[in-house]
């Protein structure tokens, strides 16, 4: 199996690492500057569970001469998506699949879907269409990241918690290619379920960082101070019930209220989330695939979202002023 992690970073470096270890796939990791450098010379450190191992991983940042993978997972800022889908496009053979290991609502999220808005492009998070025209979605597998990692220097990648990555084909289907993923990851140490609707699996996840994210980034805020004071639980709360009423509208089944949920990220504890963390460090924040692309759905399916418009333009106002908003 020839597979390539297109970004590298934290989550990336872990899928890489352990793969590589394992012997699970042939693995090559896409990086660039310093974190390339580190890899090629040293091979990619992970800390894991007290152990520290060195996974002697291939590590390009060119891909161009790769040649076709049997899978790309795609591990990047979701935003950062659309700008390499032309380098992408060498890895990409006529059985290849492209699993997309990114936050938020994914580009290809309404391709076979049933229902009105059948193959709708989402422009919030896939803007003129870019990755649908030129990756193609029947190749898509979806994927939702319930581990933390971190780079904590150059060619090292500490794992924090968790251990299941869950997939899922758009249609729904247990095809052999995301049993033989699921599968090499089982033998990397993940638990990666696949499951028959994975759309209900991604809004489970987003639920919380549209609401989460956003509210931490303009507060400073860890996600328990978040849910404990009375005041900003009520915001979470209220994006998340304008969010499940636009998710329900297009088919999705929560397995928990909204309450649980909350009750949920509260129970991590002292956390900062990602949009919080970029912030902090002057990175370009995910603001587009976490809550701008809520509103576009409020927008496409005629129900209003009065929270998430002020939380949202707070947030890109926040953002830009801090030069961490790729797109304001």
């Amino acid at each position: 199996m020839k597979l390539c992690i297109y970004g590298a970073g934290a989550i990336g470096g872990l899928l890489g690492a352990e793969l590589a270890l394992a012997g699970a796939a042939q693995v090559t990791l896409v990086a660039r500057g310093p974190h390339l450098e580190a890899m090629r010379g040293r091979g990619l450190t992970l800390i894991r569970d007290g152990r520290t191992r060195v996974a002697p991983v291939r590590a390009t940042d060119d891909p161009a001469g790769l040649g076709p993978q049997d899978y790309v997972i795609v591990a990047l800022k979701a935003h950062s998506g659309p700008a390499v889908v032309e380098r992408m496009r060498p890895l990409l053979g006529p059985g290849s699949a492209v699993v997309t290991a990114v936050n938020g609502l994914p580009w290809w999220y309404f391709y076979g879907l049933e229902g009105p808005w059948r193959d709708r492009r989402l422009e919030s998070v896939d803007p003129g269409g870019r990755q649908w025209a030129g990756i193609g979605p029947e190749r898509a597998i979806g994927c939702v990241v319930y581990p933390a990692a971190e780079v904590t220097e150059p060619g090292v990648v500490r794992h924090i918690e968790g251990d299941r990555f869950t997939l899922g084909e758009p249609d729904g289907s247990r095809s052999e290619r995301v049993v033989r993923l699921s599968e090499a990851l089982v033998a990397a140490g993940f638990k990666a379920p696949v499951r028959p609707r994975i759309r209900d699996e991604i809004w489970l996840k987003l639920w919380g960082n549209l609401s989460f994210n956003p509210i931490s980034a303009l507060t400073g805020a860890t996600l328990d101070a978040i849910c404990a004071d009375p005041g900003t639980r009520a915001v979470a709360r209220a994006m998340m019930v304008e969010a499940r009423a636009i998710a329900e509208r297009l088919g999705v089944r929560f397995a928990i209220d909204v309450e649980k949920r909350i009750d949920g990220a509260a129970a991590v504890g002292a956390h900062k989330t990602s949009m919080l963390q970029d912030l902090e460090r002057g990175r370009p924040m995910e603001i587009d695939a976490l809550v701008g692309v809520v509103q576009e759905l409020g927008r496409m399916t005629g129900l209003p979202t009065p929270t998430i418009d002020v939380v949202l333009a707070l947030v890109r106002g926040r953002a830009a002023a801090a030069g961490c908003y790729p797109r304001g």
